[in-house]
């Protein structure tokens, strides 16, 4: 199939720009962009299936066995920062 597209100056010259820097023709290179293009709208950018996403975090979770188990104390502001808030606000009120 043969299609015309007419292009800015600007976008016609990073396209010649990047073939020339890939050693392709014009043409193919713009035939690439677009089958990637096309293909990046098929399916949502990063998205992960509930198995990919199972396991992305078992493989994050690989080796952790031997970690101790923390107190849920562990996670309040104060073990993480010297100055604790001493009730104050973090974000001063106008």
């Amino acid at each position: 199939m043969t299609i015309r597209v007419e292009l800015n100056a600007e976008t016609e010259a990073r396209l010649a720009a990047e073939a020339c820097a890939q050693g392709l023709p014009l043409e193919k290179l713009a035939e690439r962009l677009l089958a990637q293009a096309l293909t990046a709208n098929t399916s949502p950018h990063n998205a992960l299936t509930v198995e990919d996403f199972h396991r992305m975090l078992e493989g994050m979770a690989e080796g952790s066995e031997g970690l101790p188990d923390l107190p849920t104390e562990s996670f309040a502001r104060a073990s993480f920062y010297e100055d604790p808030l001493d009730g104050r606000d973090a974000v001063s009120r106008r």
